[in-house]
């Protein structure tokens, strides 16, 4: 069975680069277009990684992984940031927040596929 992703970016152009990437090396891709829909798409259907940007209307990415990190099928769950957000305090607080880690955009399609290889197993 392969492993599921759950994208959460207000840019779906971004969205559709993370899930063709993604799709392409044999994983199923879920998305939503905030934090506030990820949170309800994580909710609906257990993923084993989850993709997120930072900056989005409705729920920020920060708040979506405190709300996703209260939920215990999402407490050993990696999730990654992907936002053109690189200032070091940015990181710290998304890591404090619950974040495994963080890819700067514009991101290299290879880049995304090593991270979620290594973090997926």
């Amino acid at each position: 069975m392969s492993k599921s992703i759950l994208s959460v970016d207000d840019s779906e152009s971004i969205r559709q680069m993370v899930k063709l990437t993604l799709s392409s090396a044999g994983y199923q891709v879920h998305e939503a277009g905030n934090g506030s829909e990820g949170l309800n798409k994580a909710k609906a259907t257990t993923v084993d990684l989850v993709v997120t940007d930072l900056n989005m209307p409705v729920m920020d990415g920060l708040t979506f992984i405190r709300e996703l990190r209260k939920l215990p099928a999402y407490r050993g769950v990696p999730i990654i940031f992907l936002t053109t957000e690189s200032d070091g305090a940015k990181k710290q607080e998304a890591k404090a927040a619950g974040a495994t880690g963080w890819i700067t955009k514009p991101f290299q399609q290879d880049q995304l596929l090593a991270v979620a290889r290594k973090v997926l197993g």
